[in-house]
C-alpha cells in the first residue's frame, strides 16, 4: 500500500485523473498552500489532493470549499466551514493534482492550472497547520473485463450524447473524432465531459474497476440522451459551460 500525506483542497467538484482543473485561489488557506507548493522545484511535481465535500455537508455560509470572494472573510482557519470532523464531510475517494502552472497576482491570490494523476483514498486529515493536509493511500486502476469492448460502446454512445446536446443548445461540440481508445482514459474524459452532478461524478470516479465505470457511462449516456431527446430545450446544457473554480 503507497500512502502519502499531501495538502488537501476540498472542492465541490470531482477531479478525473488526466483532467484539467483551473483553480481561482484567494482565501488565505488556499493562498499558504500554494506558497508552500511553490518551494517544490519547478522540475518537480507540485502536488496536492482533490476532494469532492458530500451534499448536504457544507456549513460554511455561502458553501465549504467554494466560497464567495466578496463576501468570505480572507483570514479563516484550516478547517472552517467543514463541521467538526473535516473527514467527515469530505469523500473518500479523491484525486491528485499536479500543479504545473501557480502564478501569484499582485493582490496575492494565484491563479492555479492542475492536471489530475492519481486516484486515492482519503484515510484521514489534519488541521494543525495553514491548511488542511490528509493522509492518503494511492489506488491502483484495474481494468475489469470486457472493458476495450464497453469503451466502444461508450464512445459510439457519447458520440450520439454530443450531438443531441449540441442540438440541445444550438451550438456545436467536440465531434469526438479525437477521443482516445484506451478505456481507462474514455472512461474518465466521459466521466469529465457528460453534464452531471457531483454525487454520480463521484460515484463514477470510486468504480471499483475501468470496466465497471464504462457500464455505468454506458447506462447514464443512453438515459441522458433519451432525455435530451424528448426536452430539446434542457437547461442542463448550460453546465457544459465549466468554469473557473472559485476558491
Amino acid at each position: 500500500m503507497t500512502t502519502a500525506r499531501l495538502p488537501l483542497f476540498p472542492l465541490n467538484a470531482v477531479l478525473f485523473p488526466g483532467l484539467v482543473l483551473p483553480l481561482n485561489v484567494f482565501e488565505e488557506r488556499y493562498r499558504a498552500m500554494m506558497r508552500e507548493l511553490l518551494k517544490t522545484d519547478e522540475d518537480e511535481p507540485r502536488r496536492f489532493a482533490v476532494v469532492a465535500i458530500r451534499d448536504g455537508h457544507e456549513t460554511a455560509p455561502t458553501g465549504a470549499g467554494m466560497p464567495d470572494a466578496v463576501n468570505v472573510p480572507a483570514e479563516r482557519g484550516p478547517a472552517d466551514g467543514f463541521g467538526p470532523d473535516p473527514a467527515q464531510t469530505f469523500h473518500r475517494v479523491g484525486c491528485i493534482a499536479d500543479a504545473a502552472k501557480i502564478r501569484e497576482r499582485p493582490d496575492g491570490s494565484f491563479e492555479v492550472l492542475a492536471t489530475g494523476t492519481t486516484r486515492v483514498r482519503l484515510l484521514s486529515v489534519e488541521a494543525s497547520g495553514p491548511f488542511l493536509t490528509a493522509e492518503l493511500e494511492e489506488l491502483d486502476e484495474e481494468t475489469g473485463e470486457e472493458a476495450g469492448a464497453l469503451a466502444e460502446g461508450v464512445l459510439r454512445a457519447f458520440r450520439s450524447y454530443q450531438k443531441r446536446l449540441a442540438g440541445a443548445s444550438e451550438r456545436s461540440l467536440t465531434t469526438g473524432a479525437d477521443l482516445p481508445d484506451d478505456p481507462s482514459v474514455v472512461s474518465y474524459l466521459v466521466a469529465a465531459a457528460a453534464v452531471l452532478d457531483v454525487p454520480t461524478r463521484q460515484q463514477l470516479l470510486q468504480a471499483p474497476d475501468t470496466a465497471t465505470r464504462l457500464r455505468e457511462e454506458l447506462t447514464l449516456l443512453r438515459a441522458e440522451t433519451a432525455v435530451i431527446r424528448h426536452l430539446p430545450s434542457l437547461p442542463a446544457v448550460d453546465l457544459t459551460r465549466a468554469p473557473t473554480h472559485p476558491n
